[in-house]
């Protein structure tokens, strides 16, 4: 930056910003003050000052949002929570912790003094307050899914890989990478179950993601302003909760690894080659590691590759890109074609048809994701929930047009391609009513960087936009913390609740069926490969009516598929508040289902707690009297 362009100001650069002409988008990723379109500054010029006034008070603010965090989850009442689960129970301090750790980043954020390792213990805060807080406060492990994937690793490990007679858990046998790193993982540390490290999946998760999200911003600018605003854009708009112990979270993780790989790639190509040597868009050494990041992708979730190839696909469209995208386009479109010819042949030919009809129905696609978001339950905390959750995705998206429209110099970077590519796939396939939701967390690394140019004007001085920048924080915040929160009633389980299943999955006999009224369950398919399980809320419309009507009679044709084998049913205090949150049976069910089995003459109770009551049903044996 010369010295005309020191004493241009603000104004300058915004007129300049306004009226840029298009260059190729290799010189804007290394170096955008060269094309006018913006004034990036380099990270290195700004650490050899002292530090601001802005830095000393954010150095202040963030201890203090710490103590505050840590003296709030001193005696949290969990089991006081109703409609809007932590939400209701989580004390004053917490807020304010989580209010002054967003107004300590924005006034950090407006001194363009701050160092980076300030940003970075403003965000690795944030991530700890939002993510670590459940795994702190609760004893086991939160939500039945993350439940359901131990078990799956736990059987894998039993049976030295594929898991025979697994039913309805075939799917995970043809996509095993997530379940085999951690089989893997636990054989080489000596670890019995991943429930060790499991219930922290969420904080590990995020604080992973963030290395990936560094090196896609760095790969576009290099003001670091503009990179940590987005980051914490990103983490505050986060809402969708797929960072769980899941096979998403780790393969989202490997997905925004491949585009931090190849944006990087990609601006290190636009470089002019060294003396004597050829330019090349990929050398071996740096294309292997991306060739196993979509390995491992291929072979650990059905979705994600489908994701990638989008992006690479868009990325590729460009003539100026080709070079680069090209290759890693078309190493996970081998690699996605083969595993799904192979590995993942009989999930395809069983589902073919249904894939192809949905590619048929793209209106269909749509509205049921869109149906799904606007599902409510007969709870009003829900009606609400559901509308901050639409209202928070559509006001993300309009920030990111904005952007996309007064920031000019946004367009020749690579971010409307990848807000584009999972928008794409939303039409293609519903995804059992998710797709909607998906695409916002794909399209979401892209999103947040276009908001934070739009809410972070590089070469602008911030200091009078600092209170508008923190509302505008509070509100992401806000709508983050009810669609990640407000369920928690349901996928929060108690020792009671966990020691309830564990007695049921082992205990009973092999052959036993095994019977819960919703999914909210901590543990109850362990050892899949050895019971039979049913979910009340699976049942046919017809079964259900009858369940309403006469709980006992409702039951009968459920305890025949036991044939001679016990049947065990589990009532517990998360499957009242899934009920409650989700409206699939009527709100006293459980209770007149309770009282008839505490009645019924076949029926025992083998296991009773505060939170969860066990009953087993045995079949008369043959000859006794009926």
């Amino acid at each position: 930056m010369n010295s005309r362009d020191r004493a241009a100001g603000p104004e300058k650069v915004q007129a300049e910003d306004d009226a840029a002409p298009s260059h190729t988008a290799s010189r804007l990723l290394r170096d955008p003050t060269a094309d006018g379109t913006a004034r990036f500054f380099r990270p290195g010029r700004a650490s050899l000052r002292p530090s601001g006034p802005g830095t000393w008070t954010a150095l202040v603010v963030l201890p203090t949002a710490v103590t505050l965090w840590v003296l709030s989850l001193r005696d949290v009442p969990l089991d006081h929570m109703g409609d809007f689960g932590l939400l209701k129970v989580l004390p004053g301090l917490f807020w304010v912790a989580l209010a002054l750790v967003t107004i300590g980043f924005c006034v950090a954020a407006a001194d363009r003094l701050t160092p980076r390792a300030c940003s970075l213990a403003y965000v690795l805060v944030l991530i700890t307050i939002l993510h670590a807080t459940p795994s702190l406060l609760y004893p086991e492990l939160r939500y039945a899914w993350g439940w359901k994937h131990m078990a799956v690793i736990d059987a894998m490990m039993r049976h030295n890989g594929e898991v025979p007679e697994a039913a309805g858990f075939a799917v995970y046998n043809q996509w095993p990478g997530f379940f085999q790193f951690n089989a893997l993982l636990l054989r080489a540390t000596g670890l019995q179950s991943p429930d060790a490290y499991a219930q922290w999946a969420q904080p590990l998760a995020n604080v992973l993601l963030l290395g990936p999200l560094l090196l896609i911003y760095r790969s576009i600018t290099d003001d670091r302003r503009l990179i940590w605003g987005a980051v914490w854009i990103y983490y505050c708009c986060s809402w969708v909760g797929q960072d769980y112990f899941a096979p998403q979270a780790f393969a989202f993780l490997l997905f925004a690894s491949v585009i931090a790989l190849v944006l990087r790639q990609q601006a290190a190509a636009a470089e002019p080659p060294a003396p004597g040597k050829h330019r090349r868009s990929w050398p071996p050494e740096r294309l292997l590691p991306v060739l196993i990041l979509e390995a491992a992708i291929t072979s650990s979730h059905q979705l994600t590759p489908m994701m990638l190839i989008s992006a690479l696909l868009l990325l590729s469209l460009p003539r100026r890109n080709r070079r680069v995208m090209l290759p890693p386009l078309i190493g996970a479109v081998t690699l996605t074609a083969a595993w799904n010819a192979t590995v993942a042949r009989p999930y395809m030919s069983e589902n073919l048809s249904n894939l192809l009809s949905s590619l048929a129905s793209p209106d269909a696609n749509i509205w049921s994701g869109v149906n799904r978001l606007a599902d409510a339950s007969p709870a009003a905390s829900q009606v609400m929930v559901s509308w901050i959750e639409r209202g928070m995705s559509a006001g993300v998206f309009l920030l990111a047009t904005v952007a996309f429209l007064v920031r000019r110099w946004t367009r020749r970077t690579p971010l409307p391609l990848l807000v584009i590519a999972p928008l794409l796939l939303v039409p293609a396939n519903a995804y059992g009513g998710e797709m909607v939701f998906r695409a916002y967390m794909f399209a979401l690394p892209a999103v947040a960087l276009l908001i934070a140019a739009l809410l972070l004007p590089p070469g602008q001085h911030l200091r009078l936009r600092t209170p508008v920048l923190g509302v505008v924080l509070m509100a992401m915040l806000g709508g983050l913390v009810f669609g990640y929160y407000s369920k928690e009633a349901m996928n929060y389980f108690s020792s009671q609740e966990a020691a309830a299943t564990r007695y049921m999955t082992t205990r009973a006999p092999t052959g036993s069926l095994l019977i819960s009224v919703t999914f909210a369950a901590p543990g109850l398919e362990m050892h899949y490969d050895r019971h039979e399980r049913t979910q009340i809320t699976e049942e046919s419309l017809s079964t259900r009516r009858l369940l309403v009507k006469d709980p006992l009679a409702g039951l009968e044709p459920l305890l025949r598929r036991a044939g001679k084998h016990p049947a065990y049913i589990l009532l517990s205090r998360a499957q009242r508040a899934d009920i409650h949150l989700n409206g699939e049976m009527p709100a006293d069910f459980m209770d007149r289902l309770e009282s008839a089995l505490s009645k019924a003459p076949d029926v025992k109770r083998v296991y009773d707690s505060r939170d969860a009551v066990v009953y087993r049903f045995a079949p008369p044996a043959e000859g006794s009297p009926q």
